[in-house]
């Protein structure tokens, strides 16, 4: 019998359900919201909005077709050579993926493969066999978790920024923005949770990390670190438009230093540049180990900037625009930096101190069979390490 630890649980698939529901229901009042500000005339906010929600849905679906493609190329994941894969054809993912159902179509075969194995009617499997389905199981879940993530830090995290902009910097509010911001906001923390343990617990050459305190301290480190960030980007958009430049510097040095790190995580050229371009966004409001390497001096260094930066919008906003000292938001918004900014870096310190899980859970003799693992792990192990 496996262990609960190890199994792909019916309550994996009952949250892989809620997962789902929260990747519709934040794209669907982003573009409630969009709508919402066309009606009002205000056309540069309802682009803005619907940008952030295509730039997520391309991203996704190009890098869901490009996984596929692989997959089915790939003599150990397709060894007959099947023309198809998942029962598609190449052509009917093409359409599939033209129409913005990859991300669908992935739950959907998740959900499928889960149920039978969760709830089956025979129990016909050997335990090495039900250890080969929950493995694969868990693979098709880690490639949806890395799919969300781009979705999440191209769609949400900067929808929640632009809407905080919009509502502290012109003070225009409203139920569906909070509604917005919500469901971007827990999508967000669903999303880093679910991918930092559907990663390592796919990776056999990691441990997994229990649940219940760890995960909740390097929830609380994420949500703070990137909520603070959000925010003191929020005051430097409100001292001057113009520090967009500013942040599309950072994502510059973030992308370029990918390109430096020379990742390796697709199969053709060009998706590698878009996906160092995707990083480039994702190290702009957190940062994550990007070649799997120790990274003890990069992430001592990135977190300096980040307190600098937090430290100082406030401040910038205060001294440079004398109309926002009255503001009513101005204090308690620097509290949320200032207390958030503390509380992310001690829990930082905590996480990584003491509940990081630590050493192999592979033996060294078992190189030579990670050689021979299939496609979508070596996938996994190329990409964003927790």
């Amino acid at each position: 019998m496996l262990q609960p630890d190890f199994g792909y649980t019916k309550l994996r698939w009952l949250l892989t359900i809620g997962s789902l529901f929260l990747y519709v229901v934040d794209i669907g009042t982003d573009v409630s919201l969009a709508v919402r500000y066309f009606k009002d005339k205000h056309f540069v906010w309802a682009g803005l909005t619907l940008m952030f929600v295509l730039a997520g849905l391309v991203a996704t679906q190009i890098f869901s077709y490009a996984w596929y493609s692989d997959d089915m190329n790939n003599v150990l994941v397709n060894p007959e050579g099947n023309p198809t894969i998942s029962g598609m054809s190449k052509d009917g993912l093409a359409g599939l993926h033209l129409f913005g159902m990859g991300i669908f179509t992935r739950y959907y075969h998740l959900l499928k493969k889960g149920f039978c194995e969760v709830w089956p009617t025979t129990s016909s499997y050997t335990v090495e066999n039900r250890r080969d389905v929950h493995q694969s199981l868990f693979g098709l879940a880690t490639d949806l978790s890395m799919l969300k993530l781009f979705e999440t830090f191209l769609e949400s995290v900067p929808q929640l920024l632009l809407q905080l902009y919009i509502m502290l910097g012109h003070n225009e509010s409203s139920v569906m923005q909070y509604v917005s911001m919500t469901f971007s906001f827990f999508n967000t923390a669903w999303t880093l949770v679910d991918y930092r343990r559907c990663l390592r617990r796919s990776l056999s050459h990691v441990r997994e990390m229990p649940s219940g305190l760890p995960t909740a301290v390097y929830l609380l480190y994420k949500l703070c670190t990137i909520t603070t960030h959000i925010l003191s980007y929020c005051l430097l958009l409100m001292l001057s438009t113009y520090s967009a430049v500013t942040l599309g510097f950072l994502w510059l040095l973030g992308t370029t230093w990918a390109h430096l790190l020379q990742t390796n995580f697709c199969s053709c050229r060009s998706l590698e540049w878009l996906y160092r371009a995707i990083i480039g966004v994702i190290l702009t409001f957190t940062f994550f180990n990007v070649k799997g390497h120790d990274t003890k001096v990069a992430m001592s260094l990135y977190y300096f900037f980040y307190s600098l930066i937090n430290i100082a919008a406030p401040i910038l906003l205060a001294l440079l625009k004398a109309e926002t000292q009255t503001a009513t938001y101005l204090l308690p918004v620097t509290g949320v930096i200032l207390g958030g900014t503390v509380l992310g870096l001690v829990c930082l310190v905590v996480y990584y101190v003491l509940l990081h899980p630590r050493g192999n859970w592979r033996e060294a003799d078992e190189v030579d069979g990670l050689q021979n693992e299939p496609e979508t792990t070596l996938r996994m192990r190329s990409f964003l390490q927790p």
